[in-house]
């Protein structure tokens, strides 16, 4: 891997097809176990459906959620109060 003088990074096309970041795509950077990952921004999409029940619900109840997909709840659920890594290492 190389970093440019601006700090930009180039993910290789076969990871970049794999985890589904196309052009303009965007990707979190995190600390985990003492090293750097990349992941796609707004997490995997094939639980949307759970995860809908469970940020309906939470709504509902006025329950916060446990979740690693912050911004994801926020966007759908303004109400619901998301505990997430960074917000209570």
């Amino acid at each position: 891997m190389r970093v440019t003088s601006k700090g930009q990074v180039t993910i290789p096309r076969d990871l970049r097809e794999s985890f589904g970041i196309g052009p303009n795509g965007e990707g979190v950077f995190a600390v985990e176990g003492g090293k750097i990952t990349v992941a796609p921004r707004g997490g995997r999409r094939d639980r949307v459906l759970p995860d809908f029940f469970v940020g309906a619900h939470a709504t509902i109840r006025g329950y916060p959620i446990l979740t690693g997909d912050r911004d994801g709840y926020r966007a759908h659920f303004p109400g619901v109060e998301p505990i997430a890594p960074e917000s209570h290492p």
